[in-house]
């Protein structure tokens, strides 16, 4: 994530389970190649069983983080249920793209759980919007990720089985890309609820993946 060129720094993971979404990030900030921070936040939770991933432009993508959060809760007290997933994006989609001649400079996806099934979407600057049906990354260590995920992802992969694979795919983008670093954040959204996945719980696996 970064201030300067949202195609030059993080590595934002989404990964579509047989009983949920993974979401995972690593916490490094940059401008250009300046680290400014070591702790960047960059998966919010959106509603009870969404959340979103966020690169790009700080600024910008925290404004749209408030933004949809906001219109959930809007749609939530006037309709008496929650925003699907896929209704989520589509706000999100509408939003970048009427603003796509002064665009918001982020790269951004939406995951949850809902109607008995797990969605990931992912969305582009201006608005351009693809449903995920296996996993995806995004941000200049998506590369990298990929090619672990490519090589491990299964279509009845467990959510369990996910962060350990989203733990894999953020190490070995951590390793080559100089824009990601530091500490990894990672979310599990399932019927139970949105968990964030505690920081000793991810060492002790990225301990157990390196022996």
């Amino acid at each position: 994530m970064t201030n300067v060129d949202h195609y030059k720094g993080t590595t934002t993971i989404g990964i579509v389970c047989k009983d949920g979404v993974v979401l995972a990030s690593e916490s490094r900030v940059t401008m250009g190649n300046f680290i400014s921070s070591k702790e960047g936040k960059k998966i919010y939770q959106i509603d009870n069983l969404v959340g979103m991933t966020i690169a790009g432009g700080v600024g910008d993508a925290q404004s749209l983080v408030r933004t949809i959060t906001v219109e959930a809760k809007l749609y939530k007290m006037r309709q008496g249920k929650p925003m699907t997933v896929g209704a989520i994006a589509t706000l999100l989609s509408n939003i970048l793209n009427g603003n796509r001649y002064y665009p918001y400079f982020v790269q951004l996806m939406i995951g949850g759980f809902d109607k008995n099934a797990s969605s990931l979407y992912s969305l582009d600057a201006v608005g351009g919007q693809i449903e995920e049906r296996l996993a995806t990354a995004q941000g200049s260590g998506s590369p990298i990720a990929f090619g672990v995920m490519e090589d491990r992802y299964s279509e009845k992969i467990s959510v369990d089985e996910g962060v350990e694979l989203a733990i894999r795919a953020l190490s070995s983008a951590m390793k080559r890309d100089s824009a990601s670093g530091n500490d990894m954040r990672i979310v599990q959204i399932t019927a139970k609820g949105y968990v964030e996945v505690n920081k000793d719980e991810i060492d002790k696996r990225k301990a157990a993946l390196a022996t």
